[in-house]
């Protein structure tokens, strides 16, 4: 039986919920990127990366090729890229409209005192 849309579409949202799994996809709207360039922009753990290297291939947003030694990754579509631009535009629009992406009201800043304005 196929999944429903609305569950397929959960699980694609989950698969973009890690912060590294966003920056990876970010570094390769860019063109396409061995392992070892993505580890000089993340900072982190080789075992990390390949972990969430593989969450992304098997939601099918990243392809990998080898060439040689080296494994390359680049966006499995250029509607990848496409939905980063998206939700930054959200965001974007988000920030200004309310304050910050989690609807926190934003920050008036410090308040005058009567004096000040006398």
């Amino acid at each position: 039986m196929p999944v429903p849309l609305h569950q397929a579409k959960a699980q694609f949202f989950r698969t973009l919920g890690h912060p590294t799994r966003i920056r990876v996809l970010e570094l390769l709207q860019d063109g396409p990127r061995p392992v070892r360039e993505l580890l000089g922009e993340l900072e982190i753990e080789p075992s990390s990366l390949s972990q969430q290297l593989a969450v992304l291939r098997r939601g099918n947003l990243v392809t990998a090729t080898r060439v040689g030694n080296t494994v390359v990754y680049a966006l499995s579509t250029p509607d990848v890229a496409e939905l980063l631009r998206a939700a930054r535009r959200i965001l974007t629009e988000m920030v200004t409209d309310r304050g910050d992406p989690l609807g926190r009201p934003r920050d008036p800043g410090p308040r005058a005192s009567p004096r000040e304005h006398a």
